[in-house]
């Protein structure tokens, strides 16, 4: 087997010591093929590709792992937020309370499940919903709130909590980036009606391929949830979720999760804490190289979501008024960058019939035009943090040439 985090080959099929993908899962794969090529083996021997033995446990496991009564797998991130809002039964127009700075799947989410967006901004510390702000922006029409936990930490969800129950919201969790992160010890997408993850292959515990699923405490979401994904049908023979009255009048969809992925996600489950503790050691090296960097804005750091969280650096999120122009310098050298997000969620054209406009929300849009994201992933050696830092110090410091990208 490859050591943990190992390098393989970079996008463009060159060493990785020329450069640092954004993303690589080559040595996990590698490392750990022997348990994956055994759960596979299992799946062609069992004959069923989906929605299968293998889902189910791989179910039963991250139910465990997370603490979760039910975990119920689906095909991705997106429709786990879709199926679990239909599940805790929002209506035609319901307003849903969400952070105006998150991925697009937040809001569109909504829509797909009949709702309503309704944009809140976030507190520019954490990055997530702002309590203060959700309170402001509760209407007649608001019966959901859904904070969304990003890139290294949790939303305040005891202050967000406090909110909802003012108001008589239904709180349902964004935890798609969020596996492994906890406050006072319960998993993220628990502190309310339910949550989601999304296991898309950058993800903290990624596939290699699409798949997510839904946590719950409920069993009647659970049962729920499970007819949802399979057209309606309530009485899940593989998970034995109870049979709800109303199953044979559910109109369901197609969003089964397929076993060959449940099978790589119940190999990579096994090192997930391993993983995570590399990740922290990474973003701790990450941190100390760019500490004080000219140009610099901000750094990640676990201490603004208050005592009893425990984070998880899914992403390692920097901030720079030259975002653009550090992207392009980085990517000449042979480093892959991500920017998270480009445009806050209520300036996409597709709520553009919203209402809502430039100057809505500053601290989203101020988020949005300066964020970076730098390799993090369970593959990146410390010698990559050492290269993507330095690369960084270079841009910074003004120590090689670079034309219009002066800082």
């Amino acid at each position: 087997m490859e050591p943990h985090g190992s390098e393989g080959p970079g996008p463009s099929g060159t060493a990785a010591e020329a450069g640092v993908p954004f993303f690589s899962q080559t040595a996990t794969v590698t490392r750990l093929w022997p348990l994956i090529e055994r759960n596979l083996h299992r799946v062609f021997d069992n004959g069923k590709f989906s929605h299968g033995q293998q889902v189910a446990e791989f179910e039963r496991e991250l139910a465990a792992w997370t603490g979760a009564e039910y975990a119920i797998g689906v095909n991705s991130g997106t429709d786990a937020l879709v199926l679990l809002l239909r599940a805790c039964g929002i209506r035609p127009g319901d307003g849903v309370l969400v952070p105006a700075y998150s991925f697009f799947a937040t809001a569109s989410s909504v829509v797909l499940a009949g709702g309503r967006p309704q944009f809140v901004d976030i507190d520019p510390a954490t990055y997530a919903l702002d309590p203060a702000a959700l309170a402001a922006a509760v209407t007649p029409e608001s019966r959901f709130v859904m904070p969304a936990h990003l890139f290294h930490g949790m939303a305040d969800t005891a202050g967000i909590g406090a909110v909802a129950r003012d108001a008589g919201l239904t709180v349902v969790e964004d935890s798609a980036e969020a596996i492994g992160m906890r406050r006072d010890g319960v998993h993220a997408g628990l502190h309310g009606a339910g949550g989601v993850l999304s296991f898309f292959p950058s993800k903290t515990l990624g596939a290699l391929g699409d798949a997510g699923a839904v946590l719950t405490d409920d069993p009647e979401i659970a049962a729920t949830v499970s007819a949802l994904r399979h057209h309606g049908r309530g009485g899940d023979t593989v998970n034995n979720f109870p049979a709800i009255a109303t199953s044979s009048r559910l109109v369901g969809e197609n969003s089964k999760m397929d076993d060959i992925q449940a099978a790589v996600l119940s190999a990579k489950l096994t090192v997930l804490d391993e993983d995570i503790a590399h990740r922290a050691r990474l973003a701790a090296a990450c941190t100390e190289q760019l500490r004080g960097l000219p140009g610099i804005l901000r750094l990640p750091t676990t201490d603004a979501h208050g005592p009893g969280h425990e984070g998880v650096h899914y992403v390692y999120l920097i901030e720079t008024e030259r975002r653009d122009a550090l992207a392009a310098h980085l990517e000449r050298r042979g480093i892959g960058t991500e920017i998270y997000y480009p445009l806050a969620l209520h300036l996409q054209p597709a709520f553009a019939g919203l209402g809502y406009g430039p100057g809505d929300f500053p601290c989203a849009e101020r988020a949005s035009g300066r964020a970076l994201a730098l390799p993090m992933y369970a593959d990146l050696t410390l010698d990559g943090v050492e290269r993507v830092c330095a690369a960084v110090a270079e841009f910074c410091t003004g120590d090689e040439p670079r034309g219009g990208d002066a800082l």
